[in-house]
């Protein structure tokens, strides 16, 4: 089987745009007829008002599908991967914005295989390890209004059947390292006291922050927050400097999560081997793909680490997240941030039922567009 053109869509999101205003979907096509799906990430930085400002982005995985992808046997994952990363000077140190298209062209690779095999990726990769998967999003707005608010809205989602959810403390979004004031924290401590107070240890509460404190400042949060047992307090600091996000897990009992802005596996060994986390949220659609995931897991799995995919993202990315949840022994939980278009674009939709999603049974990623539904969402 050969490879024999690479396709791009740029499909418009439908509002409040979860995942991007716009999503990029690849189509790797094969002298067999087997065509696989893959997805460049976007998320915020395609939220722009003209998809032609990213223009860049579609240019770059067509050149790279030009040098490293047509005429291959899409069954050599492992070497098209690493030509692609390797061959050239400039693209070898890894950065979001490569290793995304990387990604992208290696969940369209294995589609295929999956296909060609009559199996789901997970059971190209070791077999389904869970029936179900655990999954969580960032509580509903209102929570910062009150204490008794965010109860309220805990319970909620309690009684729909969630047992964790996420929530950020301290906005808006600061760009760099900032302090919290003791105001502040005093203000997050009486929303999860509210939050306690309503579901007891029924529900797990994320902390997120987006790595936006000073460590002196985290470390202050979490010797705050740590009597509310949250599930996790997520990039406490900006993930440049791993020494420092283990000074912070160094300094509190509750697990510190990252990994959503972290590629390949070689980031993401220093992060777990310092023990600057125990919670990987490694982003498939951004790490480098399906196969580079499962290598993180496994070295996550060997420091008893846990992993908890990032999905800020289109619709066939998150299939292909789940589709590593289900053969990874050391997952814990997925990140679930579904809009109006993740809903409808498939044939058969992803199953979230109950705070759970149920994995797909088809063969490779176990999804197909419903091209209608495509077709009435592409942009020129």
């Amino acid at each position: 089987m050969k490879i024999t053109d690479v396709k791009t869509m740029v499909v418009e999101n439908e509002a409040p745009y979860i995942g991007g205003k716009y999503f990029l979907f690849l189509q790797i096509e094969t002298d067999e007829g087997i065509v696989g799906l893959g997805e460049k990430v976007t998320g915020s930085s395609f939220n722009a008002s003209n998809w032609k400002d990213f223009k860049s982005q579609i240019e770059l995985i067509h050149e790279t599908c030009r040098a490293f992808v047509i005429g291959e046997n899409p069954f050599d994952i492992e070497k098209i991967w690493q030509n692609a990363y390797g061959s050239r000077h400039d693209y070898r140190h890894p950065s979001l914005h490569y290793t995304s298209v990387l990604s992208a062209i290696e969940v369209g690779l294995w589609d295929i295989v999956g296909k060609a095999a009559n199996q789901p990726i997970y059971n190209l990769l070791g077999g389904q390890v869970h029936d179900k998967l655990r999954a969580y999003a960032y509580m509903p707005r209102g929570y910062q209004e009150s204490p008794e608010r965010a109860g309220e809205i805990a319970l909620q989602l309690l009684e729909e059947g969630n047992s964790a959810c996420k929530l950020d403390p301290f906005p808006p979004l600061h760009p760099g390292p900032r302090d919290i004031s003791l105001e502040e924290i005093g203000a997050a401590a009486r929303i999860f006291e509210g939050i306690r107070n309503a579901v007891g240890d029924k529900m797990e509460v994320g902390i997120g922050t987006h790595g936006q404190l000073t460590t002196y400042s985290a470390i202050r949060v979490a010797n705050a927050l740590e009597e509310f047992r949250p599930f996790w307090f997520e990039e406490p600091v900006s993930p440049e400097n791993v020494d420092e996000m283990a000074r912070v897990a160094a300094h509190t009992s509750i697990p510190i999560a990252t990994g959503e802005r972290l590629v390949t596996k070689y980031e993401f060994a220093e992060v777990i081997e310092k023990g600057a986390a125990s919670i990987i949220q490694l982003d498939v659609g951004q790490c480098g793909g399906i196969l580079e995931s499962k290598k993180i897991a496994a070295i996550a799995e060997t420091h008893y680490a846990m992993i908890a995919p990032h999905m800020y993202c289109g619709p066939v990315i998150a299939s292909a997240a789940i589709q590593l949840d289900t053969c990874s022994p050391n997952f814990l939980i997925q990140e679930a941030n579904q809009g109006p278009l993740h809903k409808t674009i498939f044939k058969e939709p992803l199953v979230f039922e109950n705070g759970y999603i149920i994995p797909p049974t088809g063969p490779g990623l176990g999804i197909e567009l419903d091209m209608d539904v495509v077709n009435a969402h592409l942009v020129e």
